[in-house]
């Protein structure tokens, strides 16, 4: 007869800030006032960016742009606990972990408005191209932290991605690989609910989708994606635990999607206004503005202070940004390899245009 093994598990969620402002004194990370207003700045230059990013697409001054509006917790509280010799596999919703890792305004915008080169990395960051293609740069997360094992470096990388992902075959074989390997790398999942108009509940019969990581041998834990202090505490946590060498951990961020797919989706059209009001009211930011009230950490003016600060930011980014002469046709080349192929450099060269 065949043997049945039966395995019972549990999935833990990690709340610590409530809407209101009141949080949980015993699971509060060991954050300074200093740290908690940085994060409360970051949070707030996410959502400038993202606003002014809105604004200029509608102006028709950049392109098709992924607005991040509900999900500026579980960017910045996952990429503040992060060094800055890890590295960053993003997709294409990552605007908040680029400006918490210290990545330049002007070229985010840059490009956004459909010039690559504004995703070259400055030197001393760490952070792989957007990744448009669903899923699949978890594979390139993966195989990076094998050579990172090889080479005995103390690093982890850091794979974002949302719950869409989660349905493609690269996010098993990466999980799989991971769990297999033992590998410094972290699965940080924004759950926003929303795969473009394809609802989570259709994306897997799982009550969770951290539990995903426990058929693939490692830790899975389900975060209050619009809670910063428990992001941070988990991420944090998975990112010490994968440089010790105990292996990837899986965080599936409970999010929200605030704003549409993209500005060219319309959201309306596939759920109901009732929805996105009751997220309203868990807005990461007002939370966190609720419990540095309450602690005396940051008061109106302070906000104010901060919020005209972000704006002039914004502001000279954005010139600085539409200041750039357009680019050589050299550019769509010059950043494939780290050095220039016998092939792409006959390709810089064609055309007939000697110039270019």
């Amino acid at each position: 007869m065949p043997t049945t093994i039966l395995e019972t598990f549990s999935v833990s969620r990690l709340d610590i800030l409530n809407p209101e402002g009141d949080c949980d004194e015993e699971l509060l990370p060991p954050l300074s006032k200093e740290e908690i207003v940085r994060l409360y700045e970051l949070l707030v230059l996410s959502r400038a960016f993202d606003e002014r990013a809105l604004s200029l697409q509608r102006e028709g001054r950049i392109g098709t742009y992924p607005s991040i509006r509900g999900q500026e917790a579980a960017q910045v509280g996952s990429a503040y606990a992060l060094q800055p010799a890890d590295w960053i596999f993003p997709s294409f919703r990552e605007t908040g972990v680029h400006l918490t890792m210290g990545y330049p305004l002007a070229s985010l915008f840059q490009y956004w408005a459909g010039d690559e080169r504004g995703l070259v990395c400055p030197e001393g960051l760490n952070i792989l191209p957007v990744s448009v293609s669903v899923g699949t740069h978890l594979l390139h997360a993966v195989g990076a932290a094998m050579g990172a094992r090889y080479r005995n470096e103390s690093i982890v990388m850091a794979a974002y991605f949302g719950d869409g992902a989660t349905s493609k075959g690269d996010f098993h074989e990466a999980f799989n690989f991971a769990g297999v390997y033992r590998l410094p790398v972290v699965f940080i999942c924004q759950n926003n609910q929303w795969a473009i108009s394809v609802p989570r509940g259709r994306q897997t019969a799982a009550q969770t989708l951290a539990q995903k990581a426990l058929a693939y041998g490692f830790d899975g834990i389900q975060v209050d994606g619009n809670d910063v202090f428990a992001v941070y505490r988990a991420t944090r946590d998975a990112v010490d635990r994968a440089r010790g060498g105990g292996g990837p951990t899986f965080i599936e961020c409970f999010t929200y999607r605030m704003s549409h797919h993209t500005t060219s989706d319309d959201a309306d059209r596939y759920r109901s206004r009732e929805e996105v009001e009751e997220w309203k009211s868990k807005d990461p930011i007002l939370r966190l503005e609720r419990f540095m009230e309450k602690r005396g950490l940051a008061g109106e003016a302070a906000r104010r202070e901060i919020g005209q600060r972000t704006r002039t930011a914004i502001d000279e980014a954005v010139r600085a940004a539409e200041r750039m002469p357009p680019p050589e046709r050299r550019d769509l080349y010059r950043s494939v390899y780290a050095e220039c192929t016998p092939r792409l450099a006959q390709a810089m060269e064609g055309g007939g245009n000697g110039d270019a």
